[in-house]
């Protein structure tokens, strides 16, 4: 099999990133944003996901944190889709329930090939740290957009905004895990009647 990894770089006049991601990685990561709470974030989905990311990110962010965070997703979202080439062999679908503490997060996905996402984190008006609570919405529907995933995220019982967002990282980081897997059942098949999950 192909080595299924990634490497890009994109600079605006609001912000420059440059990431490299490995999806069959060891959960080894270089993160930094100058967001600690984003550098977090990210951090999870490369060790629960077994996914090898180096993210650098740069940004105007005396206007505050959008463009760097949704810019991230963005350029996540798309070497995502560039590493997992035409996805053959992989189960393309998965899903994680996760708990911490007092918060349970709920994800699911689809390697589609369409992006779509539905994201109740229950984070509006909350401060996640130093991150804007919306901004954890924002950067994951960014994020499903440019890897052209399905992805539904939700938590329930929570009531610490730091718990809600780390274990919406970590469900996210678990189902790509097994939707990025190869499927011993079905070697070198797309896992899709249409013969694609490029749209």
């Amino acid at each position: 099999m192909a080595p299924r990894r990634a490497t890009l770089e994109r600079s605006t006049g609001e912000t420059a990133v440059s990431l490299s991601i490995d999806l069959d990685g060891e959960g080894k990561y270089q993160v930094s944003t100058g967001n600690g709470m984003l550098d977090h974030l990210v951090a999870q989905l490369s060790r629960h996901g077994l996914i090898d990311i180096t993210l650098n990110a740069r940004g105007d962010v005396d206007t505050g944190w959008h463009h760097l965070v949704e810019d991230t997703g963005i350029t996540l979202g798309r070497a995502f889709r560039e590493a997992l080439g035409d996805g053959s062999g992989i189960r393309r679908m998965g899903h994680a329930i996760v708990p911490l503490d007092e918060t349970l997060a709920t994800v699911a996905v689809d390697l589609s090939g369409r992006g779509y996402a539905r994201i109740d984190a229950s984070l509006v008006g909350d401060m996640v740290e130093s991150l804007p609570g919306d901004l954890v919405r924002h950067f994951l529907e960014s994020f499903a957009v440019e890897a052209r995933i399905n992805l539904h995220a939700r938590t329930e019982n929570g009531t610490n905004g730091h718990h809600k967002a780390e274990a919406i990282f970590k469900a996210l980081a678990k189902a790509l895990r097994y939707a990025c897997e190869l499927d011993p059942r079905a070697p070198g098949q797309v896992p899709s009647t249409k013969g694609t999950i490029e749209g």
